[in-house]
């Protein structure tokens, strides 16, 4: 598209009558440019399992045969199946799916926020959060982090405590910085909320990359009916093509959401998809240990370079040091190696993909780094 265009678009754009809070906003999207290795959007980058195709190949041919009809709108095997995956107790009534995590979240703020309504999330965190909260018409407010982007039970309590917002977002692992966050703060988070009502939700879109001794959420919606722990199928699972998220928490909260889905939102096609992988989870799964490994072995790479890598309990590393990050991203990307330029000077981040993605980018940066 040329700059005309592109005028000419932005021009016939405001013409239109646009809702006011949507004026001015960029849709959301990572670079997607042909290169030898992407390592931008925290994609698994192993391809799925050969027995696992042929299992989702299998479902969704049966699947196919009764398309004419509309899916089980309470996609109930998957429900199930999902719950079981989960462990901790958890039944199908505490179960909740949708087109990608993304999606749960956009219904919970449909739910939960609105119009006259508020979310508070802590920066820098996912960046979809405020174009949700703007495509709800729910007002976002931007908390605050320490200056090493830490988040403590204390200050993430009185924050809450202040704002006294509806919806309360905790990313964890954090993304861009990759930390988890310590269960003591959404335990205060939680408890600052049920003075006024509010909802508290944990994005754990990177659980299952966690360190060693890192605890879910999961483990404190006992007791907790205002409490939600979203989860996808994109990362551990390597189904990001597939948009599948899911949550759990207490049947309540799922009623709700029944009331602002849309008719039969999830494909007969996606449902087909998704059981069949969670039937190969063991499968699918093998990959995450040879991911954190290579995360692991990032970290190193970076710290043997001189530059700042952050505690990662995901598939990618957030680093800094950098006296001009842009440059090396512009570096790594004549390398043929594709990163993401977070916003966040001197910081970069990388997604932790197969052993040879791993050394393509470390080989890239250090002649990088060397030339500059």
């Amino acid at each position: 598209m040329s700059t005309d265009d592109s005028l000419s678009s932005q021009e016939a754009l405001a013409a239109l009558p646009l809702r006011e809070n949507l004026r001015g906003l960029s849709p959301y999207g990572a670079p997607q440019l042909d290169v030898a290795v992407a390592l931008n959007t925290n994609e698994n980058t192993h391809p799925v399992p050969p027995e696992v195709v042929e299992a989702i190949t299998a479902s969704v041919a049966e699947a196919a045969v009764t398309l004419n009809r509309y899916p089980d709108r309470e996609f109930t095997e998957l429900r199930k199946r999902l719950a079981e995956y989960l462990g901790h107790g958890l039944s199908a009534d505490n179960l909740w799916a949708a087109n990608g995590s993304n999606e749960i979240l956009q219904q919970l703020l449909q739910a939960f926020g609105g119009p006259g309504r508020s979310v508070l999330s802590f920066p820098p965190t996912y960046s979809m959060y405020p174009l949700l909260a703007a495509g709800t018409d729910t007002a976002y407010v931007a908390g605050e982090r320490g200056e090493d982007f830490s988040l403590t039970a204390a200050s993430a309590a009185a924050q809450v405590s202040e704002h006294r917002p509806h919806v309360v977002l905790l990313c964890s692992p954090n993304n861009p910085t990759g930390t988890a966050l310590g269960l003591d703060v959404v335990e205060a988070v939680y408890e600052a909320a049920e003075a006024f009502d509010g909802m508290v939700v944990v994005d754990e879109a990177y659980a299952e990359f966690a360190l060693a001794g890192t605890r879910s959420a999961l483990t404190l919606l006992p007791g907790r009916p205002r409490l939600v722990v979203t989860r996808t199928m994109s990362k551990a699972f390597a189904l990001a093509g597939a948009r599948l998220g899911y949550l759990a928490a207490a049947p309540e909260v799922t009623d709700a959401l029944r009331l602002v889905r849309l008719p039969y939102h999830l494909s007969a096609v996606s449902q087909a998809t998704a059981n069949a992988a969670l039937q190969h989870y063991d499968v699918l799964l093998e990959n995450v240990e040879d991911i954190k490994a290579q995360r692991d072995r990032i970290v190193t790479g970076l710290r043997e370079l001189g530059l700042s890598p952050a505690i990662s309990d995901s598939n990618f590393v957030f680093f800094g040091g950098l006296d001009d990050s842009h440059a090396v991203w512009r570096g790594l990307l004549e390398h043929g190696v594709l990163v993401r330029d977070v916003g966040i000077p001197g910081h970069l981040r990388v997604t932790a993909g197969t052993e040879a993605e791993t050394t393509a980018f470390l080989t890239a940066l250090r002649e990088v780094l060397h030339r500059s």
